[in-house]
This record gives structure tokens, sequence and C-alpha cells, in this order.
């Protein structure tokens, strides 16, 4: 069997977990109930320390091997997003505009699972560091848990995370060295110009022109100042403006992402859009004024570590299950944050066929819990083995 025996055999109360943190999804920082859920949880399983309250909701629970030896960090996203549920599953979410649409009830039972079996065994030198982290998906809950100090605190040398993958293969895992998922800004511009009647545009600073030369302007970005053996997405995503067929408005909102891999690209794009503010504000008479904000960096596995993890994996779910270079993508992720703190690395694990991250009909496959526990254990194991 490719998974560990005993964490197989804890299947049923996995299910269990996974179903009742989906019924009762929690947003950002705000995880209080969740935090609860898996102290009980630690509690039952008999871990040696538990944190709580770093970054307002995250934990970080203790273990201790057999032995002197290093700490190595184990990370579980708790968070869900404001969705409105239409799986149509048992165990659907009891909130109204809230649910598990990415799979962080199946992201923290995993860690619950091999807290369970670590606890038990302790086939392990040193200490392992369970990270059940708030705000993944909005508000970067992971710089905040690193900005308070966890990885000194508690003397965290290696840190290692795992996210689900719909219409991957159940129980197979992808991974790649370095840059895995790109990093992630945005962008806003707020255009204020002369408002007035739409018969009489000629006594009016039109706003609605400007963004639109802004919104064209823009994807000149990829088109013309990128070297086309970069990577770079820019999306506008929202306009704002107006609200008559005759009335020229005096405002007008535009807002997007970007998404990178190269810190250098990331400094040419907010160059490039302040310019074209620059320009447009200058050729309609209206004033532009942008506020690009930095986001999550880009998700960089340490090349040693991730074919460690590959290594890892392949003992889990078999050589031909692990993909160990597979393309890395646009998305983004804020375990990044961690990743620049310590070493290590972040890899995919398949659930089989469901609906995508993010959709409204998705629901993560309870077998695939088995899979990430023992990938998490069996890191552990090999990271840290017990000393003779």
């Amino acid at each position: 069997m490719p998974i560990i025996n005993r964490i197989a055999a804890y299947a049923d109360d996995m299910a269990g977990w996974r179903r009742h943190l989906h019924m009762h999804p929690e947003l950002g920082f705000e995880c209080y109930e969740t935090a609860k859920f898996v102290v009980d949880r630690l509690t039952e399983i008999g871990v040696d320390e538990i944190h709580t309250g770093i970054a307002k909701t995250g934990i970080v629970a203790i273990i201790n091997g057999t032995g002197a030896g290093g700490t190595i960090g184990l990370r579980a996203d708790m968070d869900a997003l404001p969705i409105h549920e239409t799986s149509g599953a048992d165990w659907t979410s009891t909130v109204d505009g809230k649910m598990h649409a990415c799979g962080h009830d199946g992201h923290t039972t995993m860690l619950l699972g091999a807290a369970k079996y670590l606890a038990e065994t302790r086939n392990f030198s040193g200490r392992v560091a369970l990270i059940f982290q708030p705000a993944e998906e909005n508000g970067g809950g992971a710089r905040v848990m690193v900005e308070e100090g966890m990885m000194d605190r508690f003397d965290i040398s290696r840190v290692y995370g795992i996210h689900n993958v719909p219409n991957l293969e159940l129980g197979h895992f992808m991974t790649r060295p370095g840059p895995l998922m790109a990093g992630e800004d945005s962008f806003h511009f707020n255009i204020t110009g002369t408002g007035g009647h739409a018969a009489c545009p000629q006594d009016t600073a039109d706003p609605v022109m400007a963004a639109v030369s802004v919104a064209q302007a823009i994807q000149t970005i990829v088109s013309r100042n990128l070297n086309p053996m970069d990577k770079l997405v820019v999306s506008l995503t929202q306009i704002h403006t107006g609200s008559a067929d005759n009335v020229i408005p005096e405002t007008a909102y535009l807002n997007g992402t970007i998404r990178y891999f190269d810190p250098e690209v990331r400094k040419m794009v907010g160059a490039r859009m302040q310019a074209i503010a620059d320009g447009v504000a200058a050729t309609f008479g209206v004033t532009v004024d942008l506020s690009y904000t930095y986001g999550y960096p880009p998700t960089i596995n340490d090349p040693d570590h991730t074919a460690f993890c590959v290594d890892v994996a392949r003992s889990v779910a078999g050589t031909d299950a692990v993909e160990a270079d597979a393309a890395a993508e646009m998305g983004s992720e804020d375990f990044s944050y961690m990743l620049e703190e310590r070493p290590g690395a972040y890899l995919y694990l398949g659930i089989g066929e469901a609906a995508g991250l993010h959709n409204a009909a998705y629901d993560f496959n309870d077998d695939a819990s088995v899979f990430g526990a023992s990938y998490f254990v069996r890191l552990v194991e090999h990271a840290q083995p017990m000393k003779a």
C-alpha cells in the first residue's frame, strides 16, 4: 500500500473532521471556531505544546521526537472563501455566502492526521512544528505569522506545505525546483475629470475616454515592454464609471492584478503603469492617481529541498505518481513568505475528478487525506530520523 497503514485506519476520523470544517467555514483572520476545533483535536491527539493567537487565530503545535535534533515546520491553511456553495454535498456549508472552495479544510485535516500519527509513534528526532495558518486567501496570514517571529520563536529550520489539485489523479504529486507559483500585485487607477452633459463633451474632461486609454495601454506592457522569454500576466478586472446615458461622469476607476516571477519584471510593470498614468492625464486633461499594491511574492522552492520532497513523495505514491518538473503557474500562494524565511518546498497533491478551485461546486475528496497525511509523516521521519 502506498500510504501508511496506520493513517489509513484514521480515514473515517479524518473524513469526519474535514466535513465538520467544511460545514463551518470562516474567512481571513476570523478563524475562531476553526482554531478551536483544531485545538480540541490537537489536545485529544496529545501534542506536547499548543500555541494560539499567532496572526490572530493561527496555531503552532509542537510534537517532540525521540532525542535531540532540529525543528521541521509543516503548514496547513484554514480559511475559506466568500462564495455561496452549490456542491450539493450532505456536508455543505451552513454559513450562507461562505464555503471551503479551495480545500483548506482538507489541508487542515491532512496535517491533523499527520499529527495524530507522529504523536503516537515519535519515530523521529528533534521536533515538529505544526503550523495552522489563517488568511491565506486574503490578508497574507503567512506573512503575519512570520512577522510575529514564528520561525525564530520555535526555531524552525525548514518548512513544507501542500495544496490539493482537482482533476489530477488521486494520490499523484507534482512540484518543481525554483519558481513554482507567481507573485501577485494589484493596481488601482482613480481618474478624476470634469463631468457634464453628454451633449456638450467640449465642456468636460472625460474620465471615461481616459479610462479606455488606460485599459488599452496597460495591455501593451506584456506585448511591447516584456522580453518574450519572461512570464507576466496583466489582467484588468474592474472598470467602474458613469450613471446615465446623457451624463459624462466626473470619475472612473480601474483595478486588476499582476502575476510575475522576476522582481525586475515587477519593477518594470510598476514604472510603466506610472508612465501610462502620467501620459493619459496629460492627454485628456484629467487627474490619474495610480496605487500599485505589492502582494504575495513568488513561491520559490529550494532545489535541494524539492529533490528531497520528491523522493519522499515517491516513497508514498510510487515513482510514476510523482512529477518532479511540473510547469510553473501564475496563481499565487502566501506560503511564499515562509519560504523567504526558511528553505523548504511546496507540492501539489491530486484529488481526482472534482470541480475546480474557487468554484461554487467544489468539494475536497476525502480519499486524498491519507496521501497528504502520509506524505507529511514521511517528510518528518526522513528529514529527522531517530539517532542510534
